[in-house]
């Protein structure tokens, strides 16, 4: 069950790299559960697809009986991890990251099993609260300055001429150690934080433990086809959105990423990715079907196979025979509901007013069967309309 080559071969379908893989294979014959570090900073607990991958591998790992080490980062949230910024983060009240690390613990739960035999759940001010003064400079110590500097998003800042605050330049360092101090024998992580991890395994080295395996893995697109998946980006499929939420997302993607999220993001076999790799780069009828075999295998993933079909069969139905949803939600509105950008920020209050402006301006907006074209164009709600929003999303809205 715990063969070397066959959990290996497993997890290569969504690896980009593996740091020490001869360390994994022995580590995988020694009897005993690996120890798999999972660590979060505590700023932004949505998470989508793109997380979800590492999170699949590492139930895979669980499923054979090794043990995920949830470590929340509570105490590098205060300080603020850089990474990906060109500008110093803002750091969070405590309040914020309870609220946070509770957030992350429901959403990792749709994917980790969470029975303390296999899951397990850290802190790091648990190690960094009580440490002395003397014994954290002796950490820095262990680490140069010219290590820090090789990391390119650092140099880019510099370059740039912005500014590198101290506790910044402190963050990689405690990421660093954090895997000592939770013995970790392997972590999974996106590419980004590869720079991190290498110094996790420095501290182990420099401190008689062993160093843990570094797995990086595929990073996809988001569903614009250029940067990667961010809610400020609005390009996401979150692990939290509804099956007809995630459903109409995937339908929306360009086609060439049909081949490389049905590889990441789904159980297909790889022989059914290719071929729907293959019709997708027909375009056309060849194209969409793809979509909405890619769309059904993610639905049936986290939400079941009977729900998947009933979704199918619900997209067929809206957008193949250009027919309303039977099932559209109804929002009751009170009397300073007057504009067409009223009307979006009452069904849709989790964007910005940018986006909501940018979806009427782009004609993604009809009231009633009709494009509202003007965010300021004045609506008249009489007994109530029917909104829709995107390519996906339908309200009915009537007043109290």
């Amino acid at each position: 069950m715990n063969d070397p080559t066959t959990v290996i071969d497993r997890l290569r379908r969504t690896t980009d790299s593996i740091v020490g893989e001869a360390d994994l294979r022995e580590r995988l014959t020694c009897g005993r559960p690996l120890r798999i570090k999972y660590g979060v900073d505590c700023t932004a607990p949505d998470l989508h697809l793109g997380h979800a991958v590492n999170l699949w591998m590492m139930r895979q790992l669980q499923d054979l009986g090794h043990q995920v080490v949830f470590l929340l980062g509570d105490l590098t949230t205060r300080v603020g991890d850089p990474t990906g910024r060109s500008e110093t983060r803002p750091v969070l009240t405590p309040e914020e990251i309870e609220a946070n690390a509770t957030s992350f613990l429901e959403q990792v739960s749709l994917v980790l099993r969470t029975d303390p035999a296999v899951f397990e759940v850290r802190r790091n001010s648990e190690w960094y609260d009580g440490m002395r003064v003397a014994e954290l400079l002796g950490l820095f110590a262990q680490v140069t300055h010219a290590q820090l500097m090789a990391r390119d998003m650092f140099r880019e800042r510099v370059a740039a001429g912005r500014e590198i605050a101290v506790h910044e330049l402190a963050y990689p360092v405690l990421q660093g150690y954090d895997s000592f101090a939770m013995q970790s024998d392997l972590t999974i992580v996106g590419t980004d934080q590869l720079f991190n991890e290498q110094l996790g395994r420095h501290f182990q080295q420099r401190l008689g433990a062993p160093p843990q395996v570094v797995i990086t893995t595929t990073i996809t697109p988001g569903l614009d086809g250029r940067a990667k998946q961010s809610k400020s980006l609005n390009n996401y499929v979150g692990l939290t959105d509804p099956p007809r939420e995630k459903f109409g997302k995937l339908m929306s993607i360009p086609d060439d990423l049909v081949e490389p999220y049905a590889r990441v993001y789904t159980e297909l076999p790889m022989d059914t990715v290719a071929a729907l790799g293959a019709a997708a780069a027909h375009g056309g009828p060849q194209a969409r079907d793809a979509k909405l075999r890619l769309a059904a295998a993610v639905v049936t993933r986290y939400h079941g196979a009977g729900t998947a079909k009933a979704e199918l069969e619900a997209f067929r139905r809206t957008f193949s025979d250009r027919s309303q949803p039977e099932d559209i939600p109804e929002i009751v509105v009170d009397s300073s509901v007057t504009t067409a950008l009223d009307l979006l920020r009452a069904i849709r209050p989790g964007d910005s007013n940018s986006e909501l402006r940018r979806l009427i301006r782009q004609g993604a907006v009809t009231i009633d069967g009709t494009r509202a074209d003007d965010p300021a164009e004045a609506v008249d709600l009489g007994t109530g309309v029917v909104i829709k929003s995107g390519a996906r999303t339908w309200h009915r809205v009537r007043r109290h």
